[in-house]
């Protein structure tokens, strides 16, 4: 194949920081879903603690070749770091990506102007290609040129085939987080743009996407695209709220500590909003409740856990009396989280409730760590980000058909379609 030559023209967009995806990638192949069908994908991890990373193996080309993406709920694109030559680009888990030049997207596209719409310098529409560049709020970041490529994909009924799909060949990208795991980002917003709109707009999925986090930072889990294997009966679900974001957002009404509730007004500022994004490693709270949850924290001292001021690997740690070995050891001292969604006259309140292991973490010196971090920097302060340590031991689904977010417990080992298990991969 001929190297293909990547401009610099921009397209900047703040999206929510990348850091997670499935790993135990196994064969899945392409699959053409017709509407209605659902394809799964294993979801690989590394350590939370390290990383953060959670990913999933797609497969690209003709030949079909694997790649390793970060699993991002609040990416509109899906890239690939990319051979044309690709500058700064760490090594991935697999050969660069190389597209065909007949398979480079023209400025001229439909889906090169839905890209480029919020560049910093507008679309461009005299240029032969359609670059593109993302800037990502961890400052991690992607430039290339957008491809029109076979995506390869596996049904839950065994079927498979190629689907053209969008995606971008990164010549210039920064993963800060992912480090040698991975090859690119795997977007999975509301965009037009994202891997899901696009299958789904193609008659091959419908608009339905789901994830399932094991408990343990290590595990994996899967995902899928479609909503065959929805087990709606057992979902608690909140309305879908639109903003010009893209990203999947709800409204809450209520944030609590325990008995506590934390500082929240949900009519100032745009607070009341909360993101679920898989592309975060850890929560982030607005500026008031991270404050008021420190402050209640404050109150573990008495019961044998002391602030390490020199323990880095997050924020804030601290150093138990005696020592511990999982979170849920520490279940009487620090309380569950819950989240009450904002309901419609007589409609019943819907809760979300986040324990001990949802957000924190022990470290390899033996502390625990707390897994919230202050967002007043991020989505303007104003939105509480759910990221992927509190989404652990639960399936999430973003349903796009009927403007829904849904959650339920679960030990996510395997999906189920009606009442049976699928088999393993």
């Amino acid at each position: 194949m001929e190297v293909v030559k990547l401009g610099t023209f921009g397209a900047k967009r703040a999206v929510l920081p990348i850091n997670n995806v499935d790993d135990h990638g196994g064969e899945l192949l392409p699959t053409k879903l017709t509407s209605g069908n659902s394809a799964v994908l294993h979801i690989n991890a590394d350590d939370l603690i390290r990383d953060g990373l959670y990913y999933t193996q797609i497969h690209v080309g003709n030949p079909p070749k694997p790649y390793y993406l970060d699993i991002d709920a609040g990416s509109d694109l899906t890239w690939i770091q990319c051979d044309a030559p690709c500058t700064s680009c760490a090594k991935g888990a697999h050969p660069y990506y190389n597209p065909a030049r007949g398979n480079i997207l023209s400025s001229k596209d439909s889906f090169c102007f839905d890209v480029q719409q919020n560049s910093k310098f507008g679309h461009c529409e005299s240029c032969s290609q359609c670059d593109y560049e993302i800037e990502y709020v961890d400052h991690s970041s992607s430039l290339g040129v957008l491809s029109r490529d076979d995506l390869h994909l596996v049904a839950i009924n065994d079927s498979s085939i190629n689907s053209k799909v969008i995606i971008g060949c990164d010549q210039q990208g920064i993963l800060l987080n992912s480090l040698t795991k991975t090859d690119g980002i795997l977007g999975l917003s509301r965009a037009k743009v994202s891997l899901s709109s696009q299958l789904a707009n193609g008659g091959i999925i419908d608009n339905v996407i789901g994830h399932c986090l094991t408990s343990d930072s290590v595990s994996g889990g899967y995902m899928f695209l479609g909503g065959d294997i929805v087990p709606q009966p057992k979902m608690s679900w909140v309305p879908m709220f639109s903003d010009a974001s893209m990203n999947y957002v709800a409204e809450v009404s209520k944030v609590t500590y325990g008995s506590k509730q934390l500082g929240f007004d949900r009519y100032k500022n745009g607070n009341g909003r909360i993101v679920f994004d898989s592309g975060s490693s850890y929560t982030y709270f607005t500026r008031q409740a991270y404050s008021d949850l420190v402050t209640m924290l404050k109150d573990i001292s008495r019961d044998g856990f002391i602030q390490d001021a020199s323990d880095t690997t997050l924020p804030i740690c601290w150093r138990p009396k005696i020592p511990i070995r999982s979170t849920k050891d520490v279940g009487k001292v620090f309380k569950p989280l819950t989240f009450q969604f904002w309901r419609k006259w007589w409609t019943i309140s819907t809760y979300l409730q986040i324990p001990t292991e949802g957000y924190l973490i022990i470290n390899n010196k033996g502390n625990v760590c707390l897994g919230i971090l202050d967002g007043s920097d991020l989505l303007d302060g104003s939105h509480i980000i759910i990221g992927d340590i509190s989404m652990r031991g639960n399936l999430i689904l973003y349903d796009n058909v009927k403007q829904k977010i849904g959650w339920m417990r679960s030990e996510c080992i395997n999906p189920r379609q009606s009442n049976n298990y699928l088999p393993s991969f």
